[in-house]
């Protein structure tokens, strides 16, 4: 009975779409989410976001940036509890950032609260997503759920991948636009799905937004036929700093067709691969994954990414080692009793030890000197 309600909702949801429109998303002219490509005429001016922090003390989630007297590392950290709940004052001395394994001086700290700025990533190919067939039902039921979730002041973006990426909408708080834009996924066009090349253009143009930024990506996982490869869309998006919180499509379809055979051995690694590919790609920018199997839990995961990306700890710090090569970073971020140097325990309201885990990205590319 739920699923037919919800089958009523989507075709309301729907309607107007099927009469605009008959076909698969087409490219405005002009959408920047935020920055245009290289290659873009220089009369499109990229959608300004105004920022949610004072001049002076101003996170920047990016890549850090560097000048010639200046070397400055911007995290944004977010301490969540086992229910992906954000754990808020903790004090800055519990705090320990470590750079390839050696402790950093952490020169400022705040705790912030902020609206969003998301920008909706959602695979809609014929690969998995053909008209009115579960895994298209599920895509919009997790696009449309999370729209529904965000507030006036909050900023998105919905872009939508099959052989390109498409940018349906670009940055807005007007939530109108975000539903014209998904008025026009009505029907798949190709049967290609290149995430690595959707990801990595979509987390490149939002590399110079300032303040907090995150991706939630909408996926199978699965790519057919990106330009890049799984090693070098990591190295970009890890170098590009956007935060990105992956939903993980078709886990209970996999398991039913499994449990039938109906998954040979091939597709059935294939699959366990994009799901490994959508963790990484997480874990390494700051992020999270989800793997729902059932539509009710969509809004847990909505409320988890909310507070993830609205409630979080600024740092900044100078790192120790200056040297301009080129290499990879590593940064790990802790919490520590500083008296004892040992993991810090947090305690609920009975007294009882919380369960925690820390949220950021692991790591930036050194610059290079200049030659």
């Amino acid at each position: 009975m739920t699923r037919i309600f919800g089958l009523v909702s989507i075709c309301l949801a729907l309607s107007l779409c099927f009469l605009l429109a008959q076909q698969g998303p087409t490219r405005q002219g002009g959408e920047t989410v935020a920055r245009p490509k290289t290659d873009t005429a220089p009369s499109e001016a990229p959608a300004k976001i105004p920022s949610q922090y004072p001049k002076k003390a101003e996170p920047n989630t990016s890549a850090p940036t560097f000048r010639s007297d200046v070397t400055a590392v911007s995290l944004s950290v977010s301490v969540l509890d086992a229910k992906g709940r954000f754990i808020p004052n903790i004090p800055s001395d519990k705090f320990r950032v470590l750079e390839d394994n050696v402790p950093q001086q952490i020169k400022t700290f705040e705790i912030s609260e902020a609206p969003m700025t998301v920008c909706l990533v959602i695979e809609f190919s014929n690969l998995f997503q053909t008209y009115w067939s579960e895994t298209w039902y599920q895509t919009l039921s997790a696009a449309y759920g999370f729209l529904g979730t965000l507030k006036p002041e909050d900023y998105v973006a919905i872009v939508a991948y099959d052989l390109r990426p498409e940018i349906l909408s670009d940055f807005s708080s007007n939530k109108q636009d975000a539903a014209e834009a998904m008025k026009r996924l009505n029907f798949p066009a190709f049967s290609e799905a290149n995430l690595y090349d959707a990801l990595t253009d979509t987390a490149g143009r939002m590399s110079e937004i300032e303040g907090r930024k995150s991706i939630v990506l909408i996926s199978s996982g699965i790519d057919t036929f990106s330009k890049l490869t799984l090693d070098k869309t990591r190295k970009s998006l890890q170098n590009a700093g956007v935060p990105i919180y992956a939903i993980g499509l078709m886990q209970a379809l996999r398991q039913m067709a499994d449990a039938q055979g109906g998954l040979d051995s091939i597709a059935r690694l294939d699959f366990l691969q994009a799901d490994n590919q959508l963790r990484t790609f997480a874990q390494e920018t700051g992020g999270q994954s989800y793997f729902p199997r059932f539509y009710g839990e969509f809004p847990s995961i909505f409320r988890s990414i909310a507070e993830a990306l609205r409630g979080q700890y600024a740092l900044t710090y100078q790192p120790a080692n200056l040297v301009r090569d080129g290499k990879f970073r590593k940064i790990k971020v802790e919490l520590v009793n500083p008296a004892t140097n040992e993991p810090l325990r947090i305690l609920d309201e009975d007294g009882k030890p919380v369960k925690y885990k820390i949220l950021a990205k692991n790591g930036y590319t050194a610059p290079r000197a200049v030659e």
